[in-house]
């Protein structure tokens, strides 16, 4: 498959930004954001006067397990007092195996966000930034390029990290926000659902991240991409994709 990282006749009009690894160091996300979410789980899901939100996220989590096909989830399954409505303890299980297990779970992604709200509210969060974020947002956002932003965090996880960084509140910089429930990040159809809602040929929109396979499939939609090396990133190979180590290297 041919992923060439540039279109010399095409117009950049907009930027879609992963958040990990190419905005956001990842040791934010892995050491901080996930230890803090799995320290209050049990308290978030367990409490009597659970919000509403919480109800709503662990009732659709309840719903992807009971299609979940992987094996220790079916083997979590059997094991609750009653599979058709676990209990809050059955739930805490089936989440912590998902944190274990880094799985892709837009219940947990939805969960998560919660406390990290609770979290961000105290002060007990801030999000910090690589240097060359905010002047590169800056600098395109004068040059009337629409800037989104696409990750595996949910939108409300995406838009408290950018309400909350170390340079300020930043969510104005972005006019549209695309989490897993528009489709998996190594999806074709993801970027190219992403590109119909943005109003643009998927040639006119630049996709970031730091995860190749996710640029394959961003350019498999017709998008054109950029790998992100950062420091401490767990990707070295960016593929065909053209590779940068910060955001102002980009030349549109």
């Amino acid at each position: 498959m041919e992923t060439t990282s540039t279109q010399q006749n095409t117009v950049i009009k907009a930027i879609v930004l992963d958040i990990e690894g190419t905005t956001c160091p990842v040791t934010f996300v892995s050491q901080t954001l996930f230890p803090f979410a799995r320290r209050q789980l049990s308290k978030t899901i367990c409490s009597e006067n659970r919000p509403s939100n919480v109800t709503a996220a662990i009732e659709e989590a309840i719903a992807e397990w009971k299609n979940d096909p992987e094996s220790k989830s079916q083997a979590l399954l059997l094991r609750a007092s009653n599979q058709n409505q676990p209990t809050s303890e059955d739930i805490i299980h089936y989440f912590d195996h998902l944190i274990q297990n880094d799985r892709k779970s837009t219940a947990l992604k939805e969960l998560q966000g919660i406390i990290w709200e609770q979290g961000y509210a105290a002060g007990e969060l801030q999000s910090p930034l690589y240097g060359d974020v905010v002047p590169a947002l800056n600098a395109w956002t004068q040059q009337g390029i629409t800037l989104a932003v696409y990750s595996s965090g949910s939108v409300k996880a995406q838009q408290l990290l950018y309400a909350h960084t170390t340079d300020g509140d930043i969510t104005n910089r972005f006019s549209q926000w695309f989490d897993t429930r528009t489709g998996p990040k190594l999806n074709a159809d993801s970027y190219r659902i992403i590109s119909q809602s943005i109003g643009l040929k998927p040639a006119s929109i630049l996709f970031v991240s730091d995860h190749p396979r996710e640029c394959d499939a961003a350019a498999e939609a017709g998008m054109e991409t950029r790998f992100c090396l950062r420091e401490g990133n767990p990707f070295s190979d960016g593929g065909d994709h053209q590779m940068i180590h910060n955001l102002g290297e980009i030349k549109l």
